[in-house]
């Protein structure tokens, strides 16, 4: 299919199919699976097509990456777990006698605190927090909703991410951008405009605190857990292999928090971070691999036999698998709907409404709606950036408005919206992995908290838009 080409309103049916069939049926492989078949035959690739589409999705560098990426971070947590590392810090969590609130609020903390990796945010808030939260009485829900919220969200906020990087290097040749560096700093001055990301990491803290009381589902879920003690709803299906929920620590070891725990985590901080300023690309799966080996030479030195060490490696990898094939679908699916000419669909039905006043707004909506059909935030940027923002400069006679700045952000915070709360959603999928919590539980009690600070950026766009023009 040529670029910009698209089968129309068909090219909606394979995402459509999978976010209904996760909401009914509760079983997020069986919809991705069966959406990807359906959607191979409407689009004429016949029987064969649906495993020469999983190999053609599968078999990349993106996809290896993040397979790499998952399976180290399974390690990591594993030995945590191995060596009690997880045990201590909920101990002295618990010393602290930390109230509900004040639970919600260090995951929140914490969160924010490794905004470096929306990858690894969401699994680490998760796997440390959900002991402490289990006994605080949170649903799994809202840890897996605070750890949801505090990852892609924060990334994209700071100018030393990945994401910075890449949305900065899509408006290099555009309007008067013509290196890295303006493009950067176009980005930086974007940031405070991107109402949704600011809302939705601000809303967490609101609602930790009880300032805005919890609503919807997630009420519903809440509640369930504070008088009945059941952070699972009954017959919920945890994300998460029992691998990573029930390893115990090795008898006999001696844990120190800071070799077990707090040096492995700093390894990662300071690899991902040092090779994104010196390289300007955080080697983030380099950096847990280090981090694993690591912690396994420091179990060594602790007594833990080698042959243990390696059954635990093994229990990690086959703990976050769950995750990994939800991925695996969901990467194939959004290859199968690129092919068809999804976003391109979506785009061509609304870019009529693109008018000076409504840019920001309408940029936002488009954003939101494609990385919520694809669950792809970093696709969504690259396909709509390069419309968006040649127009926010035409309209501005190539000068960095206001009017480019939100519409900048606009893709931004539209994109992370998808990325945020899509069943769809790689981040998505590793908050449920993190917090051991039912997917579409998570999906369903987040959503409507992902609507209101939607809404909220909906409106100050549109006075934007008024304002700026």
């Amino acid at each position: 299919m040529e670029v910009g080409a698209t089968m129309g309103i068909i090219s909606l049916l394979p995402a459509t199919i999978a976010i209904i069939l996760a909401f009914r049926t509760r079983n997020t492989v069986f919809s991705l699976a069966v959406a990807i078949f359906i959607g191979v035959l409407v689009a004429g690739k016949g029987l064969m097509g649906f495993p020469t589409i999983l190999k053609t999705s599968l078999g990349t560098t993106s996809f290896s990456w993040i397979l790499l990426l998952e399976l180290f971070i399974g390690i990591v947590i594993a030995f945590f777990q191995r060596t009690g590392a997880i045990q201590g810090f909920t101990k002295i969590m618990e010393d602290k006698k930390l109230s509900r609130k004040n639970v919600q609020l260090t995951a929140w903390v914490m969160g924010m605190f490794v905004f470096f990796s929306d990858y690894f945010s969401p699994l680490f808030v998760g796997s440390t927090m959900r002991s402490l939260s289990d006994k605080a009485r949170i649903s799994r829900e809202k840890l897996a909703y605070i750890a949801d919220s505090t990852s892609a969200p924060v990334s994209v906020l700071a100018p030393i991410t990945g994401w910075a990087v890449f949305i900065s290097g899509l408006l290099v040749g555009m309007g008067p951008v013509e290196n890295a560096e303006q493009a950067m700093m176009v980005f930086t001055r974007a940031v405070p405009f991107n109402f949704y990301a600011i809302i939705a990491v601000i809303l967490v803290g609101l609602f930790a605190v009880g300032v805005i009381p919890d609503f919807g589902p997630m009420k519903k879920a809440e509640k369930r857990a504070l008088e009945e003690g059941k952070v699972l709803r009954d017959g919920a299906e945890p994300l998460i292999g029992e691998e990573l929920t029930d390893t115990p620590s090795y008898e006999g070891i001696k844990t120190h928090i800071f070799f077990d725990f707090i040096f492995p985590v700093l390894i990662v901080v300071t690899i991902a971070i040092g090779t994104f300023i010196t390289l300007k690309s955080a080697k983030t799966m380099e950096a847990f691999l280090t981090a694993a080996v690591v912690l396994g030479i420091i179990m060594r030195i602790q007594g833990v036999p080698f042959n243990d060490i390696m059954k635990t490696a093994m229990s990690g990898m086959k703990g976050v698998m769950p995750a990994i094939i939800i991925l695996a679908l969901s990467y194939t699916i959004n290859a199968l709907s690129k092919e068809m000419g999804t976003a391109n669909y979506i785009i061509s039905v609304t870019e009529s409404w693109l008018t000076p006043n409504l840019l920001p707004l309408i940029t936002f909506l488009i954003a939101a709606t494609i990385s919520f059909s694809t669950g792809t935030s970093w696709g969504t940027f690259a396909i709509v950036m390069p419309i968006a923002a040649p127009l926010a400069f035409n309209f501005s006679g190539n000068e960095v408005t206001v009017l480019v700045l939100a519409t900048v952000s606009a893709v931004a915070g539209g994109g992370v919206f998808g990325d945020h709360c899509s069943p769809l959603s790689d981040t998505t999928i590793l908050a449920s992995t993190g917090a051991a919590a039912d997917h579409i539980d998570h999906v369903k009690t987040q959503i409507p908290y992902a609507l209101v600070a939607a809404g909220v950026a909906a409106v100050v766009y549109l006075i934007i838009g008024f304002v700026a023009v």
